[in-house]
Protein backbone atom coordinates (compact mmCIF):
# COMPACT_ATOMS: atom_id res chain seq x y z
CA UNK A 1 0.00 0.00 0.00
CA UNK A 2 1.33 3.42 -0.92
CA UNK A 3 1.60 6.31 1.51
CA UNK A 4 -1.23 8.14 -0.29
CA UNK A 5 -3.52 5.10 -0.17
CA UNK A 6 -2.84 4.75 3.56
CA UNK A 7 -3.52 8.45 4.17
CA UNK A 8 -6.85 8.24 2.34
CA UNK A 9 -7.96 5.14 4.20
CA UNK A 10 -6.80 6.49 7.58
CA UNK A 11 -8.88 9.65 7.18
CA UNK A 12 -12.08 8.16 5.73
CA UNK A 13 -12.49 4.52 6.82
CA UNK A 14 -15.25 4.01 9.37
CA UNK A 15 -16.39 0.77 11.01
CA UNK A 16 -19.88 -0.04 12.19
CA UNK A 17 -23.06 -0.86 10.29
CA UNK A 18 -23.75 1.21 7.18
CA UNK A 19 -26.08 0.97 4.19
CA UNK A 20 -24.51 1.79 0.83
CA UNK A 21 -26.24 3.58 -2.07
CA UNK A 22 -26.90 0.16 -3.61
CA UNK A 23 -28.71 -0.95 -0.44
CA UNK A 24 -25.99 -3.30 0.78
CA UNK A 25 -25.31 -3.35 4.51
CA UNK A 26 -21.57 -3.22 5.18
CA UNK A 27 -19.38 -3.02 8.27
CA UNK A 28 -16.75 -0.80 6.64
CA UNK A 29 -17.65 2.57 5.14
CA UNK A 30 -15.47 5.09 3.34
CA UNK A 31 -16.64 8.63 4.13
CA UNK A 32 -15.44 10.35 0.97
CA UNK A 33 -16.06 13.83 2.32
CA UNK A 34 -13.22 13.26 4.78
CA UNK A 35 -10.67 13.19 1.94
CA UNK A 36 -12.53 15.54 -0.40
CA UNK A 37 -12.68 18.28 2.21
CA UNK A 38 -8.94 18.29 2.88
CA UNK A 39 -7.14 20.37 0.22
CA UNK A 40 -3.70 18.81 0.75
CA UNK A 41 -5.12 15.30 0.41
CA UNK A 42 -7.42 16.12 -2.51
CA UNK A 43 -4.51 17.79 -4.31
CA UNK A 44 -2.37 14.65 -3.87
CA UNK A 45 -5.25 12.44 -5.05
CA UNK A 46 -5.69 14.53 -8.20
CA UNK A 47 -1.95 14.46 -8.96
CA UNK A 48 -1.76 10.69 -8.55
CA UNK A 49 -4.91 10.02 -10.59
CA UNK A 50 -3.70 12.34 -13.36
CA UNK A 51 -0.45 10.36 -13.54
CA UNK A 52 -2.44 7.11 -13.84
CA UNK A 53 -4.63 8.21 -16.76
CA UNK A 54 -3.42 6.54 -19.92
CA UNK A 55 -6.41 7.12 -22.18
CA UNK A 56 -7.07 10.08 -24.48
CA UNK A 57 -9.97 12.22 -23.28
CA UNK A 58 -11.47 15.65 -23.89
CA UNK A 59 -13.22 16.28 -20.61
CA UNK A 60 -14.08 14.90 -17.19
CA UNK A 61 -17.57 14.17 -15.87
CA UNK A 62 -17.88 14.35 -12.08
CA UNK A 63 -20.87 12.47 -10.69
CA UNK A 64 -23.09 14.12 -8.10
CA UNK A 65 -22.13 14.69 -5.40
CA UNK A 66 -18.83 13.15 -4.37
CA UNK A 67 -17.36 12.92 -7.86
CA UNK A 68 -17.63 16.67 -8.32
CA UNK A 69 -14.77 17.77 -6.03
CA UNK A 70 -12.53 15.01 -7.40
CA UNK A 71 -13.35 15.99 -11.01
CA UNK A 72 -12.73 19.66 -10.24
CA UNK A 73 -9.33 18.93 -8.68
CA UNK A 74 -8.47 16.59 -11.56
CA UNK A 75 -9.53 19.26 -14.06
CA UNK A 76 -7.10 21.70 -12.46
CA UNK A 77 -4.35 19.06 -12.50
CA UNK A 78 -4.88 17.97 -16.14
CA UNK A 79 -5.99 21.33 -17.52
CA UNK A 80 -9.03 19.60 -19.05
CA UNK A 81 -12.57 20.91 -18.67
CA UNK A 82 -15.14 19.13 -16.58
CA UNK A 83 -18.88 18.80 -16.34
CA UNK A 84 -21.00 18.06 -13.31
CA UNK A 85 -23.46 15.17 -13.68
CA UNK A 86 -26.73 15.16 -11.78
CA UNK A 87 -28.48 12.02 -10.56
CA UNK A 88 -31.62 13.37 -12.22
CA UNK A 89 -31.99 16.03 -14.90
CA UNK A 90 -33.27 19.27 -13.47
CA UNK A 91 -36.79 20.25 -14.48
CA UNK A 92 -36.03 23.90 -15.22
CA UNK A 93 -33.49 25.97 -17.15
CA UNK A 94 -31.43 23.75 -19.45
CA UNK A 95 -33.16 20.59 -18.17
CA UNK A 96 -29.92 18.67 -18.74
CA UNK A 97 -28.46 15.77 -16.80
CA UNK A 98 -25.13 17.61 -16.68
CA UNK A 99 -23.87 21.18 -16.25
CA UNK A 100 -20.88 22.71 -18.00
CA UNK A 101 -19.39 22.57 -21.50
CA UNK A 102 -21.12 20.63 -24.27
CA UNK A 103 -20.23 16.92 -24.27
CA UNK A 104 -21.59 15.94 -27.69
CA UNK A 105 -18.88 14.20 -29.68
CA UNK A 106 -16.39 14.46 -26.81
CA UNK A 107 -14.29 11.67 -25.26
CA UNK A 108 -15.34 11.70 -21.62
CA UNK A 109 -13.84 10.18 -18.48
CA UNK A 110 -16.38 9.61 -15.72
CA UNK A 111 -15.06 10.59 -12.28
CA UNK A 112 -16.45 9.12 -9.07
CA UNK A 113 -15.20 9.00 -5.51
CA UNK A 114 -16.21 5.60 -4.10
CA UNK A 115 -18.19 2.75 -5.64
CA UNK A 116 -19.37 -0.63 -4.38
CA UNK A 117 -21.38 -1.94 -7.34
CA UNK A 118 -20.72 0.60 -10.10
CA UNK A 119 -24.47 1.18 -10.35
CA UNK A 120 -24.55 4.97 -10.51
CA UNK A 121 -21.58 5.00 -12.88
CA UNK A 122 -23.41 2.71 -15.30
CA UNK A 123 -26.61 4.79 -15.09
CA UNK A 124 -24.66 7.99 -15.74
CA UNK A 125 -22.78 6.35 -18.63
CA UNK A 126 -26.06 5.68 -20.44
CA UNK A 127 -27.32 9.21 -19.80
CA UNK A 128 -24.09 10.86 -20.92
CA UNK A 129 -24.00 8.73 -24.07
CA UNK A 130 -27.59 9.77 -24.79
CA UNK A 131 -26.34 13.37 -24.63
CA UNK A 132 -23.70 12.53 -27.26
CA UNK A 133 -20.63 11.73 -25.15
CA UNK A 134 -18.21 8.93 -25.94
CA UNK A 135 -17.33 7.41 -22.57
CA UNK A 136 -13.69 6.30 -22.62
CA UNK A 137 -13.26 5.19 -19.01
CA UNK A 138 -13.84 5.70 -15.33
CA UNK A 139 -11.57 7.31 -12.75
CA UNK A 140 -12.19 6.34 -9.12
CA UNK A 141 -10.59 7.11 -5.82
CA UNK A 142 -11.86 3.91 -4.16
CA UNK A 143 -13.26 0.80 -5.86
CA UNK A 144 -14.37 -0.86 -2.67
CA UNK A 145 -15.63 -4.17 -4.11
CA UNK A 146 -14.84 -6.62 -6.88
CA UNK A 147 -18.50 -6.36 -7.88
CA UNK A 148 -17.90 -2.80 -9.10
CA UNK A 149 -14.73 -3.74 -10.95
CA UNK A 150 -16.55 -6.63 -12.68
CA UNK A 151 -19.58 -4.49 -13.58
CA UNK A 152 -17.40 -1.81 -15.15
CA UNK A 153 -15.35 -4.42 -17.04
CA UNK A 154 -18.54 -6.02 -18.33
CA UNK A 155 -19.62 -2.58 -19.59
CA UNK A 156 -16.23 -2.36 -21.34
CA UNK A 157 -15.18 0.66 -19.29
CA UNK A 158 -11.49 1.11 -18.62
CA UNK A 159 -11.08 1.58 -14.89
CA UNK A 160 -8.45 3.76 -13.25
CA UNK A 161 -8.70 3.33 -9.47
CA UNK A 162 -6.37 4.81 -6.91
CA UNK A 163 -7.49 2.19 -4.38
CA UNK A 164 -8.71 -1.20 -5.66
CA UNK A 165 -10.36 -3.98 -3.65
CA UNK A 166 -7.04 -5.81 -3.36
CA UNK A 167 -5.53 -2.70 -1.73
CA UNK A 168 -8.26 -2.98 0.92
CA UNK A 169 -7.39 -6.64 1.57
CA UNK A 170 -10.42 -7.88 -0.36
CA UNK A 171 -9.43 -10.95 -2.35
CA UNK A 172 -11.22 -12.02 -5.54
Amino acid sequence: MTDLQRRIIDVCKLTGEFTTRSGQVVNTYFDKYQFEGRPHLLRDIAAELAAMIDVEFDLLAGLEMGGIPVATALSLETNKPCVFVRKMAKTYGTERIYEGPDIAGKRVLIVEDVTTTGGQILISKVELEAAGAQIVGVVLVIARAHEAVAALAQAKLELIALIAPVDLGILA
